[in-house]
């Protein structure tokens, strides 16, 4: 069954163009893994500083083997250092 994983983020404004550097880096990994279908990275309009990434996968297997990869565990590192706080991930299947 198909699941969206959503990865929120808190952005210092200082540190925004750094991350959407990390973002892009991580998207060009994640094309071509299996499973991946989509993904789309959205900016909170209410709150400044809030992003949100949404990726969409064929299934949760597919998302724990991209979950466990030592290139996406590696760029993740950089993100979380970088802003100072873990990224909080939330994961959906369809109904």
């Amino acid at each position: 069954m198909a699941i969206k994983v959503l990865l929120k983020r808190k952005v210092p404004d200082h540190q925004a163009e750094a991350l959407r550097v990390l973002i892009g880096k991580l998207r060009a990994v994640t094309h071509g893994q299996p499973g991946y279908i989509s993904g789309e990275t959205l900016k909170r309009v209410d709150r400044p500083g809030e992003s949100l990434v949404i990726s969409k996968w064929k299934s949760i297997f597919d998302w724990l083997q991209w979950f466990q990869n030592p290139k996406r565990v590696a760029i993740q590192q950089e993100m979380d250092a970088l802003l100072g706080t873990p990224t909080e991930l939330e994961i959906y299947e369809y109904d």
